[in-house]
């Protein structure tokens, strides 16, 4: 061994209490702090949970539909198509509903999900329709008005 590496070697030795020292107060500072850094993440996941586990607000649709000249179409199918909570580990889901309406034009859709909504009649002798609704409310009553098919030559 050399002189000038034994010398290289004190010289970092000096430094060795100090780090150990730095390492010591810095790892007894983050155990100090630990309950408090974990204690508000706690109550921020709980405030989180809360919000995530309360089920979105419920509509109760009355569709209407009725020809170009206000009446009723009966037997028209109508599907309505909405988003769904896939739950925890999934992703949400377009679930659809399939209706019929009766005589005097109108169907009720069973509660679902306010949100955006997809609507389709269907109708033999009519134009197919189909649309997209924001909805917001508790309760609501949607108009459709089929138009004439296209003329075929």
């Amino acid at each position: 061994m050399t002189f000038g590496s034994s010398e290289r070697w004190r010289r970092r030795a000096r430094h060795v209490p100090f780090v150990l020292a730095a390492a010591l107060a810095i790892g007894a500072l983050s155990l100090a702090l630990a309950p408090v850094v974990l204690a508000r993440a706690h109550s921020q996941s709980d405030s989180d949970k809360s919000k995530k586990n309360e089920p979105p607000p419920k509509t109760r649709l009355r569709i209407k539909v009725t020809d170009p000249y206000g009446k009723p179409v009966g037997q028209a199918s109508v599907y309505v198509r909405f988003n769904e909570s896939g739950g925890l580990f999934h992703k949400d889901k377009l679930a659809e509903l399939d209706l019929k309406t009766n005589d005097d034009g109108s169907t009720k859709v069973p509660p679902i999900p306010q949100g955006k909504i997809m609507i389709q009649v269907i109708a033999k002798g009519w134009r197919t329709f189909g649309q997209w609704y924001d909805i917001e409310t508790a309760e609501e009553t949607i108009q459709i008005k089929l138009k004439q098919p296209p003329h075929w030559y």
